[in-house]
């Protein structure tokens, strides 16, 4: 089971953000994207937002980076990490942009592109940009079948051509976030994956069995990678109050209970760490990839 991580520092939602992240800038974010590259995670991942409404500031910030040029920075400064957009909402660009920017990142990148695409939740973001909030599941249906066009083919759109070409036959690949029942679809009859967001550990089974009888339906066999998220991790003895919501322990404790997501057919699992500082951030990073990551393809038990 692969492993990956959503960066900290790039956005700063009062709902994950740690205190140290306030003051940080792209001396620790690149610190933390080479920890991660270093230690066997499958990708980073940087959110996307364009402009936070005044209403929503004092819990979403208005610290979000913009996607595609912090996964572009960040591909000059790692070497194997895919770079994943957790997630990116294509319904505020015209396709052909979002394909032109991925089809460049992942060429720039020797071919580490993920597109991970969400059809967005702030109305009035929609309404600042212009774009109906009402209509953004069918936007987001016609943005993902116009991208993965033009991956596939430079002339996709009839008389205008788009290089650079991605590396990876097809482009990158697209994975569809959400846990909806319109994102689960969407995710099964047109992605290459699925991002959950929200979904419980205790609901993930039903879930996946949907997403694969889905899939089934719409005559989808090919290769596909199902995500989950973990909760806050701690590696070892925290020795502070890391708060209620984060599983600390020893490696086996943590690599049982992630390993409790593979036995659902998971393929990768999202993970990320409480820390009081970058450094601590960089050691438990470090502490996951030599200590628990190891474990995780050892299935002979089944906790959760």
């Amino acid at each position: 089971m692969r492993y990956g991580m959503q960066l900290p520092v790039q956005a700063q939602s009062t709902y994950f953000v740690e205190q140290w992240e306030q003051e940080a800038g792209a001396r620790e974010l690149a610190a933390v994207a080479r920890a991660c590259d270093e230690n066997g995670f499958d990708y980073v991942a940087v959110c996307d937002h364009v402009a936070i409404p005044r209403a929503n500031a004092p819990t979403m910030n208005t610290t979000w980076y913009d996607t595609v040029a912090t996964l572009s920075w960040l591909a000059a400064l790692t070497t194997k990490v895919r770079l994943l957009s957790h997630v990116y909402v294509p319904a505020y660009r015209h396709p052909l942009q979002t394909a032109k920017a991925f089809s460049t990142l992942d060429a720039l990148s020797d071919g580490r592109a993920i597109l991970g695409v969400g059809s967005g939740h702030v109305e009035a973001e929609f309404d600042l940009l212009g774009i109906s909030f009402a209509d953004r599941g069918k936007i987001t249906d016609t943005a993902v079948d116009t991208i993965r066009a033009a991956f596939a083919d430079e002339w996709s759109a009839g008389d205008f051509g788009q290089r650079p070409r991605p590396i990876r036959p097809g482009g990158p690949p697209i994975w569809i976030g959400g846990s909806s029942n319109a994102a689960i679809r969407r995710a099964a009859e047109r992605g290459d994956g699925w991002l959950p967001q929200g979904t419980l550990k205790k609901d993930m089974p039903a879930a996946i069995e949907r997403l694969h009888e889905l899939r089934h339906a719409a005559s989808r066999h090919g290769e596909f990678t199902v995500g989950a998220i973990a909760p806050f991790l701690y590696v070892g003895d925290p020795g502070w109050d890391t708060g209620k919501g984060c599983l600390a322990g020893d490696r086996e404790k943590l690599a049982g209970y992630l390993r409790g997501y593979a036995t659902m057919g998971v393929d990768q699992v999202q993970v990320r760490f409480r820390s009081r500082t970058c450094d601590e951030l960089c050691d438990q990073i470090r502490a996951f990839g030599a200590d628990v990551a190891p474990l995780l393809d050892d299935h002979d038990d089944n906790e959760e």
